[in-house]
């Protein structure tokens, strides 16, 4: 048994170390489908792909948790407008969705936007106490540049940017400035997959090795496994980069994990209806 004094005396040497120089948390990774959108055509994930294919894709967002953080790599959709237009199956709200892993949306510590798009957007304002991260590029075009032009905003939501200028000014909003970030000791991002202006993409350090989340700068297992580039991108190229650079940040190329592929549900552990432990 060990003395009070003993463990008082490590835990003043520990608060004393500075936070860069500790060890960072392993954490674990949890994909939550919180819809389907069914009959989604594969030619619209995976450029060259037989305009014929149709799969049901998952609407997901991942928890990520360790070291006192409860992170949420995307946030989903739920306005009405989304569920009028594209009438998702087994849709619950994802600040309902995540609650099947004991998780209430004021504990959501953090939030990472991989990208502006409404279905990952969206849910930014579900989670009320959450410090929100987006790429700084990616917030000053579409708050700004992207409305002077219709053609330049496809897929983004003017109610979301609404969402996270109040965000901003209520002190909640972070940026990440760039590529190969560090967000939290153990979890960074890295831009360069142009699905949109200044998508990104995340990093994460568990017990199984470094887990990329992808998000839609690679759709599905397909992109990766074809190495194809998927079907909306502002430049091809850079996103075939980015799923090389994936392969080289993954501990193994099963935990690069795909924005909408259902098959991850299948891939991982089951721990509830709808979520998969992927670490």
């Amino acid at each position: 048994m060990q003395r009070p004094g003993l463990l008082f005396a490590v835990a003043v040497f520990l608060a004393g170390i500075p936070a860069s120089a500790q060890p960072a948390p392993k954490y674990e990774v949890y994909a939550v489908q919180y819809a389907v959108l069914p009959q989604f055509p594969v030619s619209a994930l995976v450029s060259g792909a037989d305009k014929d294919r149709k799969i049901d894709i998952a609407m997901l967002v991942w928890v990520v948790r360790g070291g006192g953080h409860v992170v949420l790599f995307d946030t989903g959709f739920y306005r009405k407008k989304f569920l009028v237009e594209w009438k998702p199956r087994n849709f619950a709200k994802p600040s309902e969705a995540v609650g099947r892993l004991g998780i209430k949306p004021q504990d959501v510590t953090e939030v990472i936007i991989s990208h502006a798009h409404w279905d990952h957007l969206d849910g930014a304002d579900l989670f009320p106490k959450a410090t929100v991260y987006i790429q700084k590029d990616e917030y000053q075009y579409y708050t700004g540049e992207a409305w002077q032009s219709d053609s330049t905003h496809g897929g983004i939501d003017a109610d979301d940017m609404q969402a996270l200028l109040k965000a901003n000014t209520a002190g909640r909003l972070k940026f990440v400035n760039g590529d190969d970030q560090e967000v939290l000791p153990g979890l960074r991002c890295y831009s360069g997959a142009r699905h949109t202006w200044q998508s990104q993409y995340c990093a994460v350090q568990t017990r199984s090795g470094t887990v990329v989340l992808a998000s839609d700068n690679m759709y599905l297992y397909e992109n990766l496994e074809k190495h194809a580039p998927i079907a909306q991108t502002l430049d091809a190229a850079a996103n075939l980069r980015a799923q090389d650079r994936m392969k080289e940040l993954a501990a193994k190329p099963e935990l690069i994990v795909p924005g909408h592929d259902p098959a991850q549900l299948r891939r991982f552990p089951k721990v509830a209806e709808g979520v998969v432990r992927i670490d």
